[in-house]
């Protein structure tokens, strides 16, 4: 009889960090962070060295001293008595605002010229194509350029809507297009607003909610809900309802000509709308390429056989070719977003006061603190970038295509 017994397990020993594969691996990536940690130490005592030497100090205080200039653009109080630090506050909202702005746009243009490219119409898939090449391939500080120049030269100026015979007018009584911008009404928030408002939130989730369970309802009983007429009736039907139950409470500012410019309403700088349109069309003409990429990356029997279902080709595209193209479409569509945030810095340029216009500009400028204001710059990105990953990242896991 035979007796089978593990065999002895042998004891450590320092030279198995390097020949033994269970640890070889360990020990490189050890080695690496204290090469690493070692390298930032170095850098970071001889910045302190060299900083101490010209008689200079890392210090944030100047951020609660006065800013001392003003910001044509602001969505939050400020003066030019504010401090340095709502001053970056403003910035940091703008630059928020017109990379919302552009992201969302630039996504409408994309999807549309990125599906329009594969058209059967020969006139339209040329037209697209040549959107494409002529926007992607001629640089956004250009286009903005363009922009800003076509505005501020072909716009009239408030003045010529003033007399009793003004040779500019406003549309439809209530929009003003001048080389300074444009102005629209402006809402009025009276008592019982917010419920109203409240109302519309709850109305846009309904909605969402009522197109993920039909969406579910066709997947598993092949039973198909209509959409559209469902999602406006969710989506107006009781804001309008709560609106006259509350007694109207929303009303409209009107922009009316005061003096030497329009007073009123919501104004939406020359500077802002530039920005806004370039960096939306030249984004936008990246977006459409992924586009048409995640189609093309459907097979066609995809589409031949819902259409041998009876479906639409709206249909086909909404409910069959674009949810398998997402999986191609995301990935690259994050660095598009990525882009579009990193490009709204050169908002310097047609004087928008972004956060680099601010921080990065006049506040460095006037203060001297050139290292602070970068490394709040670089942190700010940072930040931002890493949010949009995020949840772009988890927003492509849940549209994944899923084994049954």
């Amino acid at each position: 009889m035979t007796t089978f017994s593990d065999p002895p397990k042998e004891s450590f020993r320092p030279s198995m960090l390097l020949s033994d594969t269970r640890y070889r691996s360990i020990t490189f990536q050890v080695i690496a962070l204290a090469l690493l940690v070692t390298a930032i130490w170095y850098l970071g005592s001889n910045l302190a060295a060299n900083l101490r030497a010209a008689g200079l100090n890392i210090s944030f205080q100047f951020l609660g001293n006065p800013a001392g200039y003003d910001i044509n653009q602001t969505l939050i109080p400020y003066t030019s008595q504010s401090s340095n630090l709502q001053a970056a506050w403003v910035g940091i909202i703008n630059t928020l605002l017109v990379s919302f702005l552009a992201c969302v746009t630039a996504t409408i243009f994309g999807v549309v010229a990125g599906v329009l490219r594969l058209s059967n119409n020969w006139l339209i898939r040329k037209l697209m194509a040549g959107y494409v090449e002529i926007f992607r391939n001629i640089p956004v500080l250009i286009w903005i350029l363009i922009i800003y120049t076509i505005m501020t030269a072909a716009m009239p100026a408030p003045s010529a809507f003033r007399g009793d015979d003004p040779a500019s007018s406003m549309m439809l009584g209530s929009f003003a297009f001048t080389n300074r911008g444009v102005y629209i009404p402006g809402p009025v928030w009276g008592p019982g607003s917010m419920i109203v408002v409240a109302t519309f939130v709850a109305s846009v989730i309904g909605v969402f909610a009522y197109r993920r369970y039909a969406t579910k309802l066709l997947y598993d009983t092949g039973r198909l809900l209509p959409m559209l007429w469902p999602s406006v009736a969710i989506l107006l039907l009781p804001t309008i309802i709560m609106f006259f139950i509350m007694g109207m409470p929303i009303g409209l500012d009107y922009p009316a000509l005061k003096g030497f410019n329009f007073r009123g309403g919501i104004q939406i700088g020359a500077p802002l709308i530039a920005l806004w349109f370039a960096l939306s069309i030249y984004t936008g003409a990246f977006i459409a390429e992924n586009v048409r990429a995640g189609i093309q990356a459907v097979t066609k029997g995809q589409s031949e056989a819902a259409a041998a279902l009876g479906l639409r080709s709206g249909r086909i595209m909404n409910l069959v070719v674009l949810p398998q193209a997402l999986r191609v479409i995301i990935p690259p569509l994050i660095s598009n977003y990525l882009n579009i945030t990193k490009n709204s810095s050169l908002a310097i340029l047609v004087g928008y006061a972004d956060i680099t216009a601010t921080l990065g500009g006049i506040t460095l400028n006037q203060t001297g603190r050139a290292i602070e204001c970068v490394v709040l710059l670089m942190l700010f990105y940072l930040v931002i970038s890493l949010g949009i990953s995020m949840v772009m990242n988890v927003y492509n896991n849940a549209t994944k295509l899923k084994e049954r």
